[in-house]
């Protein structure tokens, strides 16, 4: 049965009838869990897919915002977002919900491996049995118009995988990680969702974090912050790490239904994420080959997308890997600004995780995907040897999908290694804003003036200014050449065409810093503006909009701690 919204959701009464637990209902609770979801300490958990689980409310929760775009979506009603109930149920307090509406939510355990490496030595027990949602609570699935969501907590307090932290997420991260879904959706990259925000007027929890102009590494102060909830939304949070616990367990024959609950989560898995491509009626090596096939497809493009908009996930272990081929998770991420392979904002990320290393590091975590599905397929050796060759067709499939997006960031029919090899050179001995850049070259310039917006001019061009703009000149004489070579388009329409795939506004963490900032003394104006641009990121918009926010990262701002980069953002 597919449940249709009503022409505008006004109330919880009515959001609720489109409420189902889908997760819940069809996979296994925590056998040592309790049944009111009072489970908010460090354990292990030995088995089960989830553990039910109450969400800790914010104490005098406070409206920061909510997605209009999202809110429309999903047919709800923006007052919604203000309005008492809603705001208690989304602030994590289940207590008066309606009645076809649950008042425990759902945590989960998953597995942990860096670039490939299997770990359990982060789990305070050291068996790998208390690794998970820490203080990621999902309340409620709903389908609305055929589509199932999922709506989690983010902050919403201590679960058994907390491992000693108190479950809490501050304003300045949640502000963070509410425009920068809303941002990725907004630039056509596949991502969970923000659904609202919350903030409590009187909860604060201490954090570390960098005092002002620090330039120290790792943060050098602690400071009081409010506490918040963000909620974020997605088809499913199953992720690979999820997966992988389930065939480390299987492989191990850790208990007497590893197996069976591996098959049960891989299943339900694809029921989820991927219904629309997988015939429900195929057994389930044929499911789980094809699972393989769409997943591999899916992450090489999600990839190809995050090196388009400058986008570095700064710790893309195989737990901030959403199984649905989406983005997920953003604590340690950036925005490339001044253009740099090795591009990197968190400092505990590593260069394996850097800007342009993201393609190899997403082949691990596929590896380690397809690993985690082979104890299903132990008895069916053809299918393994196909698993197999699925899964070492990564590398050729994300190169594909590389010199497809570098191709059309350059207006180009096909992929010309010599001229891309050029520009790269180029981009970096002069020190180029990556998004300023490609949206100006995205206006068919006549010659180079209009790029030399983007150029941050470091010494190595400062030392032969004139010897580097010559070079540029020829770079984009080559260019031309080609370009009116492939189209018999008009300079217009083929501009048109670029800065549909070359934004032209891009999170810039100097932006954030200060919207947060006010956030935290209570004004929310700038957090809105912010939205504003950064959900209409192709848009030209208006001057006073372009002159603040399309512009050079300023030099003071370099190797700042909590602006260049950050150690943590929880």
């Amino acid at each position: 049965m597919i449940n249709r919204l009503p022409q505008q959701t006004t109330s919880l009464d009515d959001f609720a009838t489109l409420v189902s637990y889908s997760f819940m209902d069809t996979l296994n609770a925590d056998p040592d869990a309790t049944s009111n979801g009072s489970d908010h300490y460090p354990r292990q958990v030995f088995s089960g897919h989830y553990v039910p689980v109450s969400p800790t409310p914010l104490e005098n929760p406070e409206y920061v915002a909510h997605s209009k775009t999202l809110f429309h979506e999903l047919g709800i009603a923006d007052s919604m977002a203000h309005s008492t109930d809603f705001m208690r149920v989304f602030s994590g307090n289940l207590t008066s919900v309606p009645e076809s509406m649950r008042k425990v939510g759902w945590a989960c355990g998953y597995a942990l491996s860096i670039y490939g490496t299997e770990y359990t030595q982060q789990c305070p027990f050291n068996t790998g049995n208390g690794y998970g949602d820490g203080r990621a609570i999902s309340v409620l699935e709903a389908v609305i118009n055929g589509q199932r969501w999922e709506m989690q907590l983010k902050g919403g307090g201590r679960t058994p995988y907390c491992r000693g932290a108190d479950g809490r997420a501050v304003l300045r991260s949640s502000v963070r990680e509410f425009l920068a879904q809303e941002h990725m959706h907004a630039l056509g990259v596949p991502t969970s969702r923000s659904l609202s925000l919350y903030v409590s007027k009187t909860e604060k929890v201490r954090r570390p974090w960098y005092s002002q102009g620090s330039r120290s590494m790792d943060p050098d102060t602690v400071i009081l912050e409010p506490v918040a909830i963000s909620t974020r939304v997605a088809p499913s949070f199953i992720r690979v790490g999820q997966i992988e616990l389930f065939g480390r367990r299987a492989r191990k024959n850790a208990y007497p239904q590893a197996m069976e609950e591996l098959e049960k989560l891989v299943l339900h898995l694809i029921d989820r994420e991927y219904a629309d491509v997988i015939d429900q009626s195929l057994s389930t090596p044929e499911k789980i080959l094809l699972l393989a096939q769409e997943f591999r497809n899916r992450l090489t493009s999600l990839i190809a997308n995050w090196i388009r908009v400058g986008y570095c996930q700064g710790n893309f272990n195989s737990d901030n890997c959403a199984a649905g081929g989406f983005t997920l998770d953003y604590g340690p991420f950036g925005f490339c600004e001044l253009f740099d392979p090795l591009y990197q904002s968190w400092t505990g990320g590593g260069q394996h995780f850097a800007f342009l290393n993201q393609p190899v590091a997403a082949e691990r975590n596929f590896a380690m995907f397809c690993k985690a599905l082979k104890p299903l397929l132990t008895s069916h050796p053809d299918t393994l040897r196909e698993l197999d060759e699925i899964q070492s067709s990564f590398a050729s499939k994300m190169q594909m999908e590389m010199e497809t997006m570098w191709a059309a960031k350059l207006g180009l029919d096909s992929f010309n290694a010599e001229l891309f090899g050029e520009l790269a050179s180029l981009m970096m001995h002069t020190s180029v804003d990556y998004t300023i850049f490609f949206r100006e070259l995205s206006t068919v310039p006549d010659d180079i003036g209009p790029l030399k917006k983007s150029f941050y001019q470091n010494p190595t061009y400062n030392k032969a200014p004139k010897e580097m703009n010559n070079r540029w000149s020829e770079w984009l004489d080559k260019w031309k050449a080609l370009i009116f070579k492939d189209h018999t388009t008009s300079s217009e329409e083929l501009s048109s065409q670029m800065k549909r795939v070359n934004p032209k506004y891009s999170w810039r963490e100097w932006f954030v810093v200060p919207a947060y900032q006010q956030a935290m003394a209570g004004d929310y104006a700038l957090l809105r503006e912010l939205q504003e641009i950064m959900t209409n990121p192709y848009d030209e918009q208006s001057k006073e909009a372009e002159a603040k926010y399309y512009r050079l990262k300023p030099t003071e701002y370099f190797e700042v701690g909590g602006l260049s980069y950050y150690s943590c953002s929880s």
